[in-house]
């Protein structure tokens, strides 16, 4: 059944039973990767958890899911039973959990199952249970095996005997995931696993894949070893209480023996009464450039602090967590050193950290695949969201990033190199950014930071701006100031071949963002005008209007290149493009100059690309209601299931993506610049750290080029309308002179 047949209101869900063979392989990896996999294919999307805890406690696995995939079944009903009920009668609980999931399942297209927790640390039957719950679910199941401390022959025999016991209790094995594998030894892993599984002798052979160890995730962070030691917070920034803290070290001895001892992340333990030399010194390494940044210090034996170290600790305002706590140094050392970093709603890092470590190590397509879970005709911002970001995962491309100095692009810059969606450049001095991303608990150990006054590369675009500037006069001595602008030397990056896109303007205009673009790289063959798009996320399809940031009064034949470029830009995106240019009347039925303009304007657009299913003019209800469309356009292709809008001027654009963002809860990504050699995009001043991420995956999908990666396979079009698949050519026009047109001051 193809994809775009599939009816999302019927038959039954499509699920997957995950399980582990111990309590430390790191399910919860894997259950977020497949969820998160299963989000780019469905609409509803369920998770059930057989067993959990009773006692009224909420299953924060179940609770991270359903916030993250934006679940709308009720947390009762994502549950079947607790370990009371299944110690008290097995088979009881086991009926109770097969009624419950057919509930749940009868309202989703596909279901993640997460098997439990081994809670019954020395129950050894408690894998036997979840193979007859799959059995009786009659889901396929996901072998979860730790690598840890383990050779490739050990994991292998791990899943001999595991597998004796599926096949035992009648459960289907879908495939196998060896998680935190010692990092070079995945290649074994899977030889050895497959070995162990016969591969190769059919193509019900389970599938085998591997993920290495990432200290990260196992790591706890200063709030979860505040909990622990019972702590209290009494200097720096309780936002830095969710940094992990990759070691601990017992500061007993003279500050030089501790400076040695310190490594990056390090949570200090200290006696609270040896303060006064102590405290002065590590708040000293903690911000020295040539000394590792500090994740948090523990003070010990509930003393009050000095009135000397307090004013002290006020003076500096150093963001580093220091943390009281009244028992004695063993036994809060004892207390954290049990303390195991969790993977929680509270967690987001880590949540980023699991979802890249996933991608990396498991072809999500062939297990999907495998398991025959089809995509669904309506497209949810969740979805395209994730689809997008499968498809900068696919083929990464080098995004630069001017604004080093903002908190905002520092996020961002995590949370994309954490996901694995694109190779970064952040630009300003690496002591200082790495210094900020240290305060503020981010990884950016990914992330290549370069100087825009590194005098090497400054001299090099120099002399390039200088050449390509010549008929305006420009002096090298000139050219060296202007290209040390961050967005200049951003965009000289682009131009250069250093880079393949750039994201800017949390900090800078709209004008000085994509100035630069205009002069250095210029648009491409046949296109006269940079122009943008907004991606509008509706809850059941994804539209694109343009332009609605950049041009405020295009003519007629900017208009065409609006047009067309926005149909490619679309396309690109794996929206089928039927194009509606707006206007206050529809097909011959009004007269007037603003109309006359867009029909001129749709007759240069089908010039450029006969094949291009266009219609203009067109009034905005007749291109998105078919009800309508049958009234004023009968017979139209565009009428009535328009994707791509068109909007005359700035004005108009502006204010319809704004009325359909507040009305309909439309979740408006952009813009999106089109029409440039290479992709220069443009963030608003107020963007949020999901806008800025969106941004930059958006460029890196850009960059791919036309066919780059794996189509995101969206067809968008009304709800009742019949899915066609994606056009079967991509726009065209011919090559004309190019020109550029300056910006519009965007409310955005």
């Amino acid at each position: 059944m193809d994809a775009e047949d599939r009816d999302p209101d019927g038959g039954p869900a499509q699920g997957l039973y995950i399980t582990a063979t111990d309590a430390a392989s790191g399910k919860t990896v894997v259950a977020l990767g497949v969820a998160e996999a299963m989000s780019r294919r469905v609409r509803r999307l369920g998770v059930f958890r057989p067993v959990v805890p009773g006692g009224g406690a909420v299953d924060e696995l179940v609770d991270l899911i359903r916030t993250r995939y934006r679940i709308e079944e009720p947390y009762e009903d994502c549950v079947g039973t607790t370990y009371d009920a299944v110690h008290l009668d097995p088979a009881r609980a086991v009926e109770t959990i097969v009624d419950r999931y057919r509930a749940l399942a009868a309202r989703c297209e596909a279901v993640v199952v997460v098997g439990s927790d081994y809670t019954d640390a020395a129950n050894t039957t408690e894998f036997g249970f979840n193979a007859n719950v799959a059995a009786n679910l009659a889901l396929p199941v996901l072998l979860v095996v730790g690598g840890m401390e383990r050779t490739p022959q050990d994991v292998a025999a791990v899943v001999r005997v595991s597998r004796q016991e599926l096949t035992r209790l009648h459960a289907t094995e879908l495939a196998v995931v060896v998680n935190r594998v010692q990092p070079g030894d995945e290649e074994a892993v899977r030889r050895e696993v497959a070995a162990a599984l016969g591969a190769g002798a059919n193509s019900t052979t389970p599938l085998v894949f591997t993920i290495p160890e990432v200290p990260g995730l196992t790591a706890p962070t200063i709030r979860d070893l505040v909990r622990a030691a019972d702590g209290e917070l009494i200097s720096g920034e309780e936002a830095l209480l969710d940094r992990e803290a990759a070691s601990l070290v017992v500061a007993a001895m003279s500050l030089p023996n501790v400076l040695d001892r310190l490594t990056e992340g390090v949570a200090i333990i200290a006696p609270g009464d040896r303060t006064a030399g102590l405290v002065p010194g590590l708040l000293a390494a903690h911000e020295a450039a040539n000394f590792p940044a500090l994740s948090g210090v523990f003070l010990t034996g509930g003393f009050t602090l000095p009135a000397s170290v307090s004013r002290l600790l006020e003076g500096v305002s150093s963001p580093l967590p220091i943390i009281a706590s009244g028992e004695d140094t063993l036994p809060t050392a004892l207390h954290l050193a049990a303390v195991r970093g969790e993977i929680t709603a509270g967690h987001p890092g880590k949540v980023e950290t699991a979802l890249g470590a996933f991608a990396r190590g498991v072809d999500t397509s062939a297990l999907l695949n495998r398991l025959n879970v089809t995509r669904s005709v309506v497209v949810t911002p969740l979805m395209f969201q994730a689809q997008l970001l499968e498809r900068a995962r696919s083929q990464r491309r080098r995004i630069v990033l001017p604004e080093g100095g903002d908190d905002r692009i520092l996020r961002a810059a995590d949370i994309v190199a954490r996901r694995g969606a694109a190779d970064l450049i952040v630009l300003g001095e690496e002591e200082k950014v790495r210094a900020r991303a240290n305060a503020l608990g981010l990884d950016l150990a990914g992330v290549r930071i370069v100087s825009p006054a590194d005098p090497d590369l400054v001299e090099e675009f120099a002399h390039e701006y200088t050449a390509l500037r010549a008929h305006k006069g420009m002096t090298l001595d000139k050219a060296r100031d202007i290209v040390q602008d961050a967005s200049y030397f951003g965009t000289m990056m682009v131009h250069s071949g250093r880079a393949d896109g750039m994201v800017s303007g949390a900090v800078h205009t709209t004008a000085h963002t994509i100035r630069p673009a205009f002069e250095i790289i210029r648009t491409e063959p046949g296109v006269s005008v940079v122009s943008s798009v907004f991606f509008m996320l509706l809850a059941d399809r994804v539209l694109v209007y343009g332009d609605c940031a950049v041009i405020p009064d295009p003519d007629a034949g900017q208009l065409a290149d609006i047009a067309v470029s926005s149909a490619r830009t679309a396309e690109a995106f794996g929206v089928r493009p039927r194009v509606a240019m707006l206007s206050y009347s529809s097909g011959e039925s009004g007269s007037g100059e603003d109309v006359e303009k867009v029909r001129e304007a749709a007759k240069l657009a089908h010039e450029r690309d006969p094949d291009l299913l266009l219609e203009g003019p067109i009034q905005y209800d007749a291109a998105a209601d078919p009800e309508v469309a049958a009234l004023k356009l009968p017979g139209s292709v565009v009428a009535g299931r328009a994707t791509v809008f068109i909007v005359p001027d700035l004005n108009t654009g502006n204010n319809l993506y704004k009325a359909v963002q507040r009305s309909a809860g439309a979740i408006a990504v952009g813009p999106v610049l089109q029409g440039l050699r290479k992709p220069v995009n443009d963030l608003s001043r107020g963007a949020l750290v999901q806008d800025i991420v969106n941004t930059i995956v958006i460029t890196a999908v850009q960059a791919q080029g036309p066919g780059g990666g794996v189509g995101v396979g969206v067809e968008t079009g009304p709800a009742s309308s019949p899915a066609t698949g994606l056009a079967s050519s991509p726009a065209s026009s011919p090559t004309s002179s190019p020109t550029t047109s300056s910006p519009g001051k965007s409310a955005r």
